[in-house]
């Protein structure tokens, strides 16, 4: 019987659940100092002196840098994005967010560098503050970067004639705010690094991928890649935001340059919810139109992306929003434009979906309020223009092929669990009686895009003198499952048992060559790498066996049922894999794959969201959430009931709850968890996941990811729940997050 398909408990959580993990900050490094940042509390301004002379002469202390001291390059904009953006890893001149690092305090201990950073005094002339995405849009604003002509760090222009809604019976429009959040990590940011004994640069981070760190760190050190070395240990959680190296962390190699020995750097939690990237930030005017009967038939959108005050991955978000803009619908018409922006804030990156969500959300929200509009159901209509099994593969308006999808499936299943009809019977009873307990079912079908860089990945698979397998893979997880998922494939293809079966990732001594962990893209690449390597293992294996068993490799079959290889016709006469590495003259098996997947995948689903509200206080109550998430063959459903359990917390907390803060000066108002309100699990209800499998051909697995498709399914959903709660009232859009507040403004203003 294949194991795959089923349910295997997680090889990595009982040593997480017992010893503990082992993640950076717990790492001893013999002889390392403490280094501590001194960070702006200025949003814009120029430096006009850093005076280190009181915190060098403290006790303990055994350096006090500033960018003086660092001969380091500015971090160039990705591409694409404007290249006069650049970012110094230690703030030089200017300051152009609060919390960018000015100076590092070097000491032996950590408490003695944290009270020494309290005695630089950092003298900063202010400048006018860009807090608001479309101000910095103004001819007249402000300029971050005084040599260039605006505040521009990429624009997206429609190509073509402009769409028309002239022959839409119904027409809305809505701007709407995708709110900035955290990621905030359970582990927040560290590093250690070191130059070891033959004068390689030695950095041991929790990432999400150590290889595009070593590139970094060679580029910006000028360094051949064989002179870095990147250690990932475990890693505490990333969400897109541990993708690529913080500034702090790339310093460290020119801080233990110039004190001689290894240096460590952990950060407090109030410094990673400034210093870390946030995620989202986006404004968006979207107008959507169609017929009476519910046919859509054109769509816009314009965004306004927020970049901070050094330009990242974020401002690229837009593209990833053009992409899917019309999610899973069947629209002709569709057109977007975008700006994205630099203001005075903490740099904006990647997050958990990383444009998916914001698109998902744009047309989701379009949906249920053209169906207000025109008096329709938002189930019917989403049915209606539904892109039907027998399209695919479908090219959109946008351009994007889409690889498989049921969405119609999907719809039906989630309504059916959660009993759509009887939810808005009692619904409609509700508003009849005057209930102050407001009931609100929100829909939400999407679509996402995972692997969508494509590329390869690296895996091989290695059958050990004792008969054990050892898998080296390229991707680098951070609580995916990874050597679960990467044992089971193997099993699969050998016959070996799971504790048999090794898994090696995280350091660039040890794994040739890797990519980011990210964008949902580690099972139907890296691990379609893994399953490639094995199947050239097997065949290598019964080259072996043939000679063992005297038949030709022809004739030799592999039994995974017992993980021995017999001649075809006389399964009596075996050889297990021990024999088979004990006959191998070099010791070793090795099969390599780089595996290049032939483009990305499509994953889908319907969320169904049901609230309760008391009218008299606005506070929310989200009492089901059903989910209905098409990820393709599944490899392990207890795998991907955690992936999307925490998908789905994700999005609820950006609709319900979480928001990053900037008032008028750039001053962090959500800096703690008391102002930045992160739920934890007391805040859901028991998440109710509906399993559906489409295979995609993309891949040898069939799989697409899943690791993103809980928050872009949930985000919209549990929006269009409160918002369709509060609709007899003539309420229209909320922004997230629905907080008590919000909501009983809204019926307040309603009910006047």
């Amino acid at each position: 019987m294949s194991i795959l398909g089923h349910e295997v408990v997680r090889r990595e959580d009982p040593a997480l659940l017992t010893t503990g993990g082992t993640y950076v900050d717990d790492l001893a490094i013999d002889g390392a100092l403490h280094v501590v940042y001194v960070r702006s509390t200025i949003a814009h301004g120029e430096i006009t002196g850093i005076d280190t002379s009181e915190a060098a002469a403290e006790p303990g202390v055994v350096a006090v840098l500033t960018a003086a001291d660092i001969d380091l390059p500015d971090l160039p904009a990705p591409m694409m994005l404007n290249q006069g953006m650049t970012r110094p890893p230690l703030a030089r001149d200017r300051v152009r967010f609060v919390g960018e690092p000015v100076a590092i305090v070097v000491a032996e201990s950590r408490a003695a560098a944290v009270d020494a950073a309290e005695l630089v005094i950092v003298d900063i002339d202010p400048l006018p503050v860009l807090v608001d995405p479309v101000g910095a849009l103004a001819p007249d604003a402000p300029l971050l970067y005084p040599e260039l002509d605006d505040n521009v760090v990429m624009a997206i222009d429609h190509r073509g004639d402009p769409i028309s809604f002239d022959a839409c019976d119904v027409v809305v429009e809505l701007t709407t705010i995708n709110q900035r959040v955290a990621p905030a990590p359970i582990e927040s940011r560290s590093a250690i690094a070191w130059w070891d004994e033959s004068d390689r640069l030695v950095l041991e981070i929790g990432c999400q991928g150590a290889h595009p760190i070593r590139t970094t760190l060679a580029t910006l050190y000028d360094l051949a890649p064989t002179r870095v070395r990147v250690i990932c240990p475990d890693v505490g959680g990333g969400f897109g935001a541990k993708a690529q190296a913080p500034a702090e962390a790339l310093l460290l190699g020119a801080v233990s340059r110039i004190v001689g020995r290894p240096v460590r750097w952990a950060e407090t939690r109030s410094e990673n919810l400034v210093g870390m990237t946030h995620g989202r930030g986006q404004i968006q005017t979207i107008t959507l139109g169609g017929t009476r009967d519910g046919d859509l038939l054109a769509y816009r959108i314009h965004v306004v992306q927020e970049s901070g005050g050094y330009p990242g991955t974020a401002a690229m978000l837009p593209y990833a929003v053009r992409i899917m803009a019309t999610g899973c619908y069947d629209i002709a018409s569709v057109q977007l434009d975008a700006r994205s922006v630099a203001t005075n804030t903490t740099p904006v990156g990647a997050y958990r979906g990383a444009g998916r969500p914001e698109a998902a959300a744009a047309i989701e929200r379009a949906v249920d309020l053209f169906c207000v509009e025109a008096g329709l159901d938002p189930a019917e209509v989403r049915r209606r223009n539904f892109i039907q099994p027998e399209q695919f593969p479908h090219r959109t308006a946008t351009g994007t092929v889409y690889d498989s999808g049921d969405y119609e499936g999907a719809l039906d299943r989630a309504l059916e669990a959660a009993g759509y009809a009887e939810l808005r019977a009692e619904q409609a009873r509700r508003r009849a009686a005057g209930d102050r307990r407001l009931l609100g079912i929100g829909l939400s079908s999407y679509v996402e895009i995972t692997a969508g860089t494509g590329g390869s990945e690296f895996g091989s698979v290695e059958l050990l003198p004792d008969g054990r397998a050892r898998v080296v893979t390229g991707s680098n997880p951070y609580g995916q499952g990874h050597v679960t998922a990467w044992s089971m494939l193997v099993a699969e293809r050998t016959g070996l048992p799971l504790d048999a079966i090794e898994v090696v990732y995280g350091d660039t001594d040890l794994v040739p060559s890797g990519e980011v962990t990210g964008g949902s893209r580690s099972l139907q690449v890296a691990g379609s790498a893994v399953f490639d390597a094995t199947g050239k293992l097997v065949d290598l294996a019964k080259a072996h066996a043939a000679e063992l068993l005297e038949a030709a490799v022809d004739d030799i079959v592999l039994d995974t049922e017992r993980g021995a290889f017999h001649v075809a016709g006389t399964p009596a006469i075996t050889v297990d894999w021990a024999a088979v590495a004990g006959g191998v003259a070099t010791g070793t098996l090795l099969a390599v794959s780089d595996f290049e997947a032939a483009g990305p995948t499509f994953p889908f689903g319907t969320h169904v969201a049901v609230v309760e509200i008391d009218a008299d206080t606005g506070a929310v109550d989200l009492v089901r959430m059903i989910a209905c998430d098409d990820a393709g063959r599944i490899l392990n459903p207890l795998l991907v009931d955690g992936q999307v359990h925490g998908g789905l917390a994700q999005g609820i907390a950006q609709a319900l709850y979480e928001e990053v803060i900037y008032d008028e000066h750039g001053t962090p108002m959500t800096a703690t968890l008391i102002d930045y309100l992160v739920p934890s699990a007391a805040e859901f209800p028991t998440f109710e996941r509906i399993p559906m499998e489409t295979p995609t051909p993309v891949n040898p697995l069939g799989a697409k990811g899943i690791g993103e498709s809980g928050t872009i399914g949930a985000m919209p959903a549990v929006q269009n729940a409160v918002i369709d709660a509060l609709s007899h009232l003539g309420v229209r859009h909320l922004d997230m997050p629905l907080t008590p507040e919000r909501v009983w403004r809204a019926i307040e203003s309603a009910t006047r």
